[in-house]
């Protein structure tokens, strides 16, 4: 039983770290650079979570931003909550207003996730995700045996529930609180930041969705974000925008009336 419950919570660390640093604030973001095999690094371990081809990802999440609760964001709870949850997963092909080679021409470009995308087959691609998935599992099984490759398998299933989780809980605005004001139902939710490595801090995110850091505040703690600072100090970042910063520039343009943060 130890050696099972080590195993799940190193995965469930390393593959929730692989979506939240990796698909989200890496590659949705592009909050921060880094070399490309540290974000191969980090983008594998989040694709062997279940969460499917990079360019799928991102190009939802993109549009999420973008049409944030309105008739167009793939899974705004306002619309549904099977809709939210798991119903944008189901479709087989982009909406008409999604389209990756416009939203993430950034990630069309890499030839690695080109071929994770399967020419935009969105069921093609699900399936090479779930047998990647499944092989990884195998390899593990016969090198470690099944404690480690159940474990394995169970920390990945959960952290697909991350994304599935977040995305309706931290838009429903009776179940959080807001540090900015928004025309968005984003709210923070200090159990989901909990479970998903920082990112339930949902209304922080929207209010500065291209920072790398997520919580403002001491007690908000962002665990993505304190690993994103350590690779920054071991120099494996290049280039990285800290929302603390962001927030102060905002705060002295708003006292002289000439700005005011974006929703």
């Amino acid at each position: 039983m130890i050696d099972f419950l080590v195993v799940f919570a190193v995965s469930y660390l390393l593959h929730g770290l692989g979506v939240t640093v990796g698909y989200h604030r890496l590659l949705s973001h592009r909050s921060f650079s880094c070399p490309k095999l540290v974000e191969y690094f980090w983008v594998f371990l989040g694709y062997l979570s279940f969460e499917g081809s990079p360019i799928w990802w991102a190009t939802i999440h993109r549009a999420h931003h973008h049409h944030v609760d309105t008739p167009l964001d793939p899974h705004s709870p306002r619309y549904g909550l099977r809709k939210a949850h798991i119903g944008w997963i189901l479709r087989e092909s982009y909406e008409a207003h999604m389209d990756p080679y416009k939203q993430a021409k950034d990630l069309v470009r890499d030839p690695v996730y080109r071929f994770l995308e399967l020419n935009g087959n969105l069921l093609h691609s699900h399936l090479l995700s779930y047998a990647i998935n499944i092989g990884f599992r195998l390899i593990i099984f016969a090198y470690f045996g099944w404690v480690a490759a159940l474990a394995s398998l169970l920390a990945g299933i959960a952290v697909l529930q991350i994304p599935l989780m977040l995305n309706v809980v931290c838009h429903i605005p009776r179940l959080g609180y807001k540090n900015f004001q928004s025309k968005d139902d984003s709210v923070n939710v200090w159990w989901v930041a909990l479970l998903a490595m920082g990112e339930g801090w949902h209304n922080n995110h929207h209010t500065y969705p291209g920072s790398a850091r997520t919580g403002m505040h001491p007690f908000e703690i962002d665990v993505s974000w304190l690993v994103i600072s350590l690779m920054d100090k071991l120099g494996l970042v290049s280039r990285i925008n800290d929302a603390a910063k962001l927030k102060a520039t905002s705060n002295e343009l708003t006292k002289n009336k000439r700005w005011r943060p974006s929703n």
